[in-house]
């Protein structure tokens, strides 16, 4: 039986924590504390590139590797700090060039490539709106996002413009200008401009827009159950926080080798897998290629990976690859792994430990609140399932809310209710883009109100329940999917798990548990039984799944989140709805 804490010791840090002490620095803490630690513009000013590149690029650290790129077909390019700075110097003077203004949008569309990192920073850097999207949009949801953001250039490869956005035209009347990276020899779409061609005809000297804090800098869009993407506008302040957060949650030193795994298509990928590393002067690894088990373990190696942020998905992947292929490989550099996505399973976290040394840290955010929020940090010892404790400059709280509308603040501890954090830390979402009506749902006075279901335990560690409209109401229960996803990831041929309710004229709602196996483990009724007996005797009765089914894969977002509401609707015959984050062939 494991135990139910991980207690830490300073004999677990390979180097000393900058969050040692969390009571105290948390008490000590301030955001004015935290932004005296950035350079600033002069007059006051504030821009995510200059803190992030500029920095560095004419400082000590000059000549320190900031991008070491591994491409899919084996070729390796390192860029400093200075290289950076050069080429967002340039791609700023390409937007300057090209008339376009401080706060309109540029869209980059683009695998993990050196020119989506540069076309992100060189947008910052000039004042202008940067949105990545995910590469493997299809063109709908590509128009949609173009469309709803009024992108005005799109930066995006040759073949990525000829299979989704060619004929795309005649949708985005804002757009004025696509820029390629080209891959070939052949003619050049009509309308479209080389861009290593435009870069090579501009300087690569420049001066950061005179951005103020509260400009816009970032547009995220994230997806709900129904309607629209929602466009997410952040502003240049966040960069405080991406700054505060890559040093208390992931533990950022100048001497780090840091992975990202995330997509810069998603909100992670350009917070922890541009700006927060680069913050801190590290060395950042991106990875061209799509996940493959044993590629990993060998980056992990041969890079000295430090510190390495990831998925669940990914490290649920990992544990189905089998500890075997992990034990062909070394990791002596790794001090710190950590994961954010979807909750992250107790098994998880002591496979971290067992496989590669190190349990796995698991935070939690989202797209809305632009940083980590909350998180089990280096020096703290960890409770396996929970998301940690709020770190400093953050306040969160559980409220009920009532029937009339309004909320209470839930004192006690252990009991359900919406996770909500207070109003002031600097990476906030500012607007829904073009929907300040919704916007202004999502606050109760002072509180931004998640729409997760958590509870926080006598020791102040919070635990996620599920999203509002996943609860299973069931004979008078409240049942969270991830608590009975959690028990399943325990039994030994069980690789993932999805859970949803199913109505029931009797009790409301019953359990149903869709699972995926690990190789060599038979989909049959043997093992039906099995797991619906496991289940039952960890969970009880009234929580346990009445139901199973098997599924090869689970559908699952792009970024990893397993698709409930999705399993629902197929399960029920109900409209799907937005599909355009889904992964492909889910």
């Amino acid at each position: 039986m494991r135990p139910s804490v991980i207690v830490k010791s300073p004999q677990d840090w390979k180097l000393p924590p900058h969050l040692a002490d969390y009571a105290a620095q948390r008490a000590a803490f301030t955001w004015d504390q935290a932004r005296s630690q950035l350079d600033g513009l002069p007059g006051g000013g504030l821009n995510i590139a200059h803190e992030a590149v500029d920095r560095h690029g004419q400082g000590p650290r000059r000549d320190q590797v900031a991008l070491r790129w591994l491409g899919k077909n084996g070729q390796i390019e390192d860029y400093s700090y200075a290289d950076l700075m050069a080429l967002t110097h340039r791609f700023a003077n390409v937007l300057q060039t090209l008339g376009v203004a401080k706060g309109e949008g540029v869209f980059v569309l683009a695998g993990r490539i050196p020119e989506l990192y540069v076309a992100v920073l060189g947008s910052l850097k000039h004042g202008s709106v940067a949105c990545p999207l995910f590469s493997a949009f299809g063109p709908e949801p590509i128009a949609t996002r173009l469309k709803l953001g009024e992108g005005k250039v799109l930066v995006t490869t040759e073949i990525l413009y000829r299979r989704k956005v060619a004929g795309l035209h005649g949708q985005l009347p804002h757009l004025k200008h696509v820029l390629l990276v080209r891959e070939g020899s052949g003619p050049q779409p009509v309308g479209t401009l080389d861009l290593a061609q435009i870069m090579d005809h501009v300087g690569d000297a420049a001066t950061p827009a005179a951005t103020v804090a509260e400009d816009m800098a970032l547009l995220h869009f994230t997806s709900g159950t129904t309607g629209a993407p929602k466009g997410a506008i952040h502003v240049h302040e966040a960069v405080v926080a991406h700054h505060a957060t890559g040093k208390y949650a992931l533990d950022l030193h100048a001497e780090d080798v840091f992975w990202c795994t995330a997509d810069p298509g998603w909100v992670t990928g350009t917070s922890y897998g541009i700006i927060a590393p680069l913050l801190h002067g590290v060395t950042s690894i991106i990875d061209e290629a799509d996940f493959d088990a044993e590629r990993w373990y060998r980056i992990l190696e041969e890079q000295q990976v430090s510190v390495w942020y990831t998925a669940p998905t990914a490290i649920r992947m990992l544990m189905k690859a089998g500890p075997e292929l992990a034990g062909k490989h070394r990791f002596p550099k790794l001090r710190f792994v950590a994961s954010v996505g979807e909750p992250l399973n107790p098994e998880a976290v002591w496979w971290g430990k067992e496989t590669l040394g190190l349990p796995i840290h698991d935070n939690w955010w989202q797209t809305e609140t632009g940083g980590i929020m909350i998180a089990n940090t280096p020096a703290l010892d960890i409770k396996p399932g929970s998301m940690g404790k709020p770190l400093p400059g953050v306040d969160a709280c559980i409220l009920e809310r009532r029937e009339d509308g309004s909320t209470r603040l839930v004192e006690e501890p252990n009991v359900e209710g919406e996770l909500a954090l207070k109003r002031g830390w600097p990476s906030m979402f500012r607007g829904y883009l073009h929907q300040e009506e919704r916007y202004r749902k999502c606050f109760s006075g002072d509180w931004y109100l998640t729409g997760d279901l958590a509870k926080r335990d006598e020791d102040g560690y919070f635990w996620f329940v599920g999203r509002a409209d996943d609860v299973i109401k069931s004979a008078g229960h409240l049942i969270g999917p991830f608590e009975v996803e959690s028990a399943l990831m325990e039994h030994p041929a069980v690789a993932e798990a999805g859970v949803i309710g199913k109505p029931d004229p009797v009790v409301g709602e019953t359990v149903k548990a869709f699972v995926s196996l690990k190789p060599g483990h038979a989909a049959d009724d043997a093992l039906n039984l099995e797991l619906l007996g496991f289940a039952r005797k960890r969970l009880g009765a009234a929580v346990a799944p009445k139901e199973i089914a098997f599924l090869a894969t689970l559908p699952r977002t792009r970024s990893g989140k397993i698709m409930r509401r999705l399993l629902k609707a197929r399960e029920l015959g109900l409209p799907e709805g937005d599909l355009s984050t889904l992964e492909s062939g889910a």
